[in-house]
């Protein structure tokens, strides 16, 4: 079922469909991303401005600036997920019609959320990936355990997000939280997807649109395995096509 997901995300985030959605998806990205970078380049500057390391030890200012510099480029690693999830909070429901109407033709469509309350979602995860991956930096310097709680912690918080949001169309909040932690497992192996390519250079700026198209994906091969299995009610309410009152 995951596989299938993401082979289908992989088919379709650089079909004509998607395409200028991407494009958008992308332009807002590196614009986040450079304005990140530049946040950073003169916080780093009002550092050294305060601190100077001295015009007499040019070898070691010269070394400074180039740990300054590795560090900014890990440090922007680490704000990726936080910058993705604003650009998914903000893109999402515009693929999920896209998936929506071409694969799943005959479904009930989902009711796109209310632009700021989207925003809002993105903007929590944002905040929320901001504070783990901050507590996930400082560990930068214990070998092995540095990238496995940087993986552990985006699996975690890029799957949740993203499979909210996308079941978020369909279902209020409740049913959302309980059809999510029901299959925790899947949701999180989906995440791992997602935080593996955010360590994947260039291939990592299509996170927001490759997420998406997943979750739908998923989401909606989730629900119609319940439905297949005679499991409309349960825990989960599922009226697909309506939220639930």
């Amino acid at each position: 079922m995951l596989i299938q997901s993401v082979f289908a995300a992989a088919r379709e985030v650089f079909s004509p469909a998607l395409r200028s959605i991407l494009w958008k998806s992308l332009a807002l990205t590196a614009a986040l991303l450079a304005l990140v970078w530049l946040g950073l380049t003169r916080l780093f500057d009002y550092f050294l401005d305060s601190y100077p390391v001295g015009a007499d030890y040019p070898l070691i200012e010269g070394f400074a600036f180039f740990l300054a510099g590795f560090g900014l480029f890990v440090a922007l690693i680490y704000l990726l997920p936080a910058v993705t999830a604003i650009v998914a909070g903000y893109f999402l429901d515009d693929v999920a019609e896209v998936v929506e109407r071409k694969d799943y033709p005959a479904d009930p469509p989902g009711q796109a959320l209310p632009f700021g309350k989207a925003i809002l979602y993105g903007l929590r995860f944002a905040g929320l990936s901001l504070l783990v991956n901050l507590a996930a930096l400082l560990l930068f310097f214990i070998p092995g355990i540095n990238i496995g709680v940087f993986f552990v912690a985006n699996a975690y918080l890029l799957g949740r997000e993203y499979f909210e949001l996308a079941a978020g169309r369909f279902w209020v909040p409740e049913d959302v939280a309980r059809l999510r932690m029901e299959h925790r497992g899947t949701v999180f192996a989906a995440g791992a997807v997602l935080a593996g390519l955010v360590l994947v250079p260039v291939l990592n700026l299509v996170t927001p649109i490759f997420g998406a198209t997943m979750m739908v994906h998923l989401h909606k091969r989730l629900v119609a395995r319940r439905l297949a299995d005679g499991r409309s009610g349960g825990p989960v309410r599922l009226e697909v096509g309506r939220r639930v009152p």
